[in-house]
C-alpha cells in the first residue's frame, strides 16, 4: 500500500491544470481555466479548472474533484493506479507501507488489472528480446535500423521483437505465474487442442505496443518480416476488455503534448508514419492504424485541438474511401485540411528524405481545405461531362452539410460558389436536399437499431411520505458540510442574547449545531468527514477541504473535493456592469440561516418519523411518552417557524 507520506508528497507536487491539460484543451478564464467537457458532448465550454484550489468541476455533468479523481474518472484508474501514474509523471518515488495482507486481499485483483499487468510484462519481454537477445538484435533491431530509426526513437515507442520459438512468451508468462485463462483473454496467447502448452500470437514479428492516452499498454500491432510466408503482413491484438481499436489512436500518448502546444493534429495511417515524423522532430501526429476513423477517435483528438490535417500517400487507392472520414470530422466540429504527398511518397518516406523544416513547410503550404481536396480528386475523372461534374459538386456540398457551425457552413458554400461559378442560392437549395437525405438516413438507422422500443414504466413502489420529508434534511446537511469544507476556518462575529460579543469559526458553529440536537447524520460520508474534523479539533487543528484530498480513503477524498466550491465564471457579467453575488460573500448570514432551516427540517422529519412509529408501540406508557415527545417537537417547530417567518402555505422562508 502506498504510504501516507508519499500521498502527501504527490498531492503537494502535482498540478491539476497540468494533468487535466493532457486530456482537455484548456484556455485561461480569469483566475481559472476552462474547456469542453471530456465526459459530455457540448458546444460551449463548461469544464472549469481552479489552479488556486487544485480542483476541477464539470458543470455539464456535475462531476468534480482533484487531479487524482480526474485520472480515476477519465482513465478508469483505481485510486492507487491514479496515484502511481501521477507519481511517475512527476518523478516521485513510491514508498510502500509494509503490511501483511490476507490471501483474500492478495487475490482481489480484478481481471482488468491482470490484463493491464500481463501487457506490461509482454511489453518488457519484447523489448528485452529486441535489445538483449541475439535473434532479436539480428532480425528485429536490424530491421528498425534499416528503416533508419535511431535508438532513442526505438526506445521512445518501446518497439520490440517476438522470437521465432512458437511459445517463447507464453512459456515465460506461465513461469511468472500467469494463468492460461489470463493469457488467452489478453489475446497474447492461443491454446488450440493440438498445442495444449499454448502458442504466441505474435511470434517472429517486430512489435509496436499500442498505448492508452495515459501510457498504459492496451495491445500490440505486429509486422512479419519474411515475405515467403502466407500470413497477414500486420497482425493486431484482438478486442479485449481493455483494448477496443475504435477507441485508440496510435502515438497519441507520445504526441498529446505537441498536439496541444501546436493546436493541430496530423492524422496518418500507419505506425511507421508516426514514428518517422517523430524522428524528424514533428511530434503532433497520430495514426488510425489502418482502421476506419471512428467518432471515438475523433473525440480523443478534440480533447486537445479542433484542427486536423490529414496526410495521404500520393498513390493511395483508398483516398476516395477517406471521404467518409472527412464527413465524420466535420460532423464533430473539426477544422480540416488535407495533404497529398507526391506520387511514390508516404509520410514515412517523405520524412526520412527531407529535414524537419522542409517537411513542416511542405505540410503548411501544400495542405488544402477539404473543398479543394475533394474537387481535385473528383474532377480528375469528369473531363467535360456536365453530369459527372454536377455529381462531383453535389458530393462536395454533401460534405458541407455536415458542418455544424452555421457561419462556417455559409463561408464554405461561398467558396464552392466562387470555385465553380455557381449561384449561392442553387447551392443552398442543394444543401437543404443533402441535409434532408442525411436526416432520413439517420432516422432509418435509428429505427433499425431500436429492435425493442423503449417504454417508460412507472415504478410500482411509491415514494414514502417520510422519504419526501427526509430529502430536504439531507440537502441541508450536505450544504452545511459544504460550508465547513470551503469556509471552515472563517471567523464569524456573533452576539449572545444578552449582547455579549464573541468569535467562532464556521466549523465550530456548525458542529455545535449538530451536537446540540444530537443529530443523526443521514449521509454516511458526511458522518466520516465530521469524525475527521472533530479529531482535528482535539489536536488543535482546523481541517477543511484540502485536508481530505490526501486521505487513504478515496471515497472521502473524492466526495470532499467534489464539495469544494469553484465558480463557473464562463459568463463574465462584470463586463456588463452586473455584479453577481458569489457563494461565500455572505457566509455569516448563510451559515446562521442554513442552521435554522436545517433544525426546522430535521424537527419536521422527527415528528413524522415518531408519528409513524406510534401505531407499532404496544406499551401504553411508552406510547404516551412518545406523544409527549411529538408535542414538544411540535412546539419547537412553531418557534423555529416564527424565527424563520416560514409560511406553511407557500413554503417560503424570509429569514434575514
Amino acid at each position: 500500500m502506498i504510504s501516507k507520506q508519499t500521498i502527501d508528497k504527490i498531492f503537494s507536487t502535482i498540478r491539476v491544470e497540468e494533468i487535466v491539460g493532457e486530456y482537455v484543451q484548456l484556455k485561461r478564464a480569469g483566475s481559472n481555466f476552462k474547456g469542453l467537457s471530456p465526459f459530455h458532448e457540448e458546444k460551449s465550454p463548461s469544464f472549469v479548472v481552479s489552479p488556486s484550489k487544485q480542483i476541477w468541476k464539470d458543470f455539464s455533468t456535475g462531476k468534480g474533484g482533484t487531479a487524482i479523481s480526474f485520472l480515476m474518472e477519465i482513465e478508469n484508474f483505481t485510486y492507487p493506479e491514479a496515484l502511481r501514474h501521477a507519481a511517475k509523471k512527476y518523478g516521485i518515488e513510491i514508498e510502500e507501507d509494509q503490511r501483511e495482507f490476507s490471501e483474500e486481499a492478495k487475490n482481489a485483483q480484478s481481471e482488468r488489472d491482470l490484463l493491464y499487468k500481463i501487457h506490461e510484462v509482454a511489453n518488457d519481454f519484447f523489448q528485452n528480446i529486441l535489445w538483449e537477445n541475439e535473434e532479436g538484435r539480428a532480425i528485429g533491431l536490424s530491421y528498425f535500423r534499416e528503416r533508419e530509426l535511431k535508438d532513442d526513437i526505438i526506445r521512445k515507442f518501446q518497439l520490440g521483437f517476438s522470437p521465432e520459438k512458437k511459445n517463447a512468451f507464453t512459456e515465460f508468462a506461465i513461469e511468472k505465474g500467469y494463468s492460461k485463462e489470463v493469457l488467452e483473454k489478453s489475446g497474447l496467447s492461443i491454446f488450440p487442442e493440438n498445442a495444449p502448452n499454448g502458442l504466441d500470437r505474435f511470434r517472429e514479428r517486430v512489435m509496436f505496443p499500442i498505448h492508452s492516452f495515459s501510457g498504459r499498454v492496451l495491445g500490440f500491432g505486429a509486422r512479419i518480416l519474411k515475405n515467403n510466408i502466407k500470413t497477414a503482413k500486420y497482425l493486431n491484438s484482438p478486442e479485449t476488455e481493455i483494448y477496443h481499436k475504435s477507441n485508440v489512436l496510435y502515438g497519441l500518448n507520445q504526441s498529446k503534448q505537441a498536439i496541444s502546444r501546436k493546436n493541430v493534429c496530423l492524422l496518418v495511417e500507419g505506425y511507421m508514419d508516426v514514428i518517422s515524423l517523430h524522428m524528424s522532430g514533428i511530434e503532433n501526429v497520430v495514426a488510425s492504424s489502418g482502421t476506419s476513423l471512428t467518432t471515438e477517435q475523433i473525440k480523443l483528438i478534440k480533447r486537445l485541438t479542433e484542427n486536423v490535417t490529414i496526410l495521404f500517400d500520393g498513390d493511395n487507392a483508398g483516398i476516395k474511401a477517406s471521404f467518409r472520414s472527412i464527413d465524420m470530422l466535420l460532423t464533430e466540429g473539426m477544422n480540416i485540411r488535407v495533404l497529398l504527398f507526391p506520387d511514390g511518397d508516404d509520410p514515412d518516406s517523405f520524412a526520412r528524405k527531407h529535414p524537419q523544416e522542409y517537411v513542416e513547410k511542405f505540410i503548411e503550404n501544400q495542405a488544402m481545405d477539404f473543398i479543394d481536396f475533394k474537387a481535385e480528386i473528383l474532377l480528375k475523372e469528369v473531363g467535360n461531362d456536365p453530369i459527372k461534374k454536377a455529381e462531383a459538386i453535389r458530393d462536395i456540398v454533401k460534405s458541407v452539410s455536415f458542418v455544424q457551425n452555421a457561419l462556417k457552413k455559409e463561408v464554405y458554400l461561398k467558396e464552392v460558389s466562387t470555385k465553380f461559378g455557381l449561384s449561392e442560392q442553387s447551392l443552398f437549395n442543394e444543401l437543404d436536399i443533402q441535409k434532408q437525405i442525411t436526416q432520413n438516413q439517420t432516422q432509418k438507422a435509428q429505427v433499425k437499431a431500436e429492435e425493442k422500443p423503449v417504454q417508460l414504466k412507472v415504478s410500482d413502489e411509491p415514494v414514502s411520505e417520510l422519504d419526501l420529508i427526509l430529502f430536504p434534511v439531507t440537502k441541508l446537511e450536505n450544504d452545511l458540510i459544504k460550508h465547513i469544507l470551503n469556509y471552515g476556518d472563517m471567523i464569524l462575529h456573533r452576539t449572545t442574547p444578552d449582547n455579549q460579543k464573541y468569535d467562532i469559526t464556521v466549523i465550530e458553529e456548525i458542529l455545535h449545531h449538530f451536537e446540540e440536537d444530537n443529530y443523526e447524520f443521514q449521509v454516511e460520508i458526511n458522518k466520516e468527514i465530521v469524525r475527521h474534523i472533530k479529531e482535528g479539533i482535539e489536536n488543535e487543528e482546523l481541517r477543511k477541504g484540502s485536508f481530505f484530498f490526501t486521505l487513504m480513503d478515496e471515497e472521502i477524498s473524492s466526495a470532499a473535493a467534489n464539495s469544494m466550491n469553484i465558480y463557473n465564471d464562463l459568463q463574465d457579467w462584470t463586463t456588463r456592469n452586473i455584479i453577481a453575488p458569489n457563494y461565500g460573500d455572505k457566509m455569516p448570514e448563510q451559515v446562521a440561516g442554513d442552521i435554522l432551516v436545517h433544525k426546522f427540517r430535521y424537527v419536521n422529519f422527527l415528528i413524522a418519523k415518531f408519528t409513524k412509529e406510534l401505531s407499532e408501540i404496544p406499551d401504553p406508557e411508552i406510547y404516551f411518552a412518545a406523544i409527549k415527545k411529538i408535542q414538544m417537537l411540535s412546539e419547537v417547530r412553531v418557534e423555529l417557524a416564527k424565527i424563520l417567518d416560514y409560511s406553511a402555505i407557500t413554503g417560503i422562508y424570509t429569514y434575514k
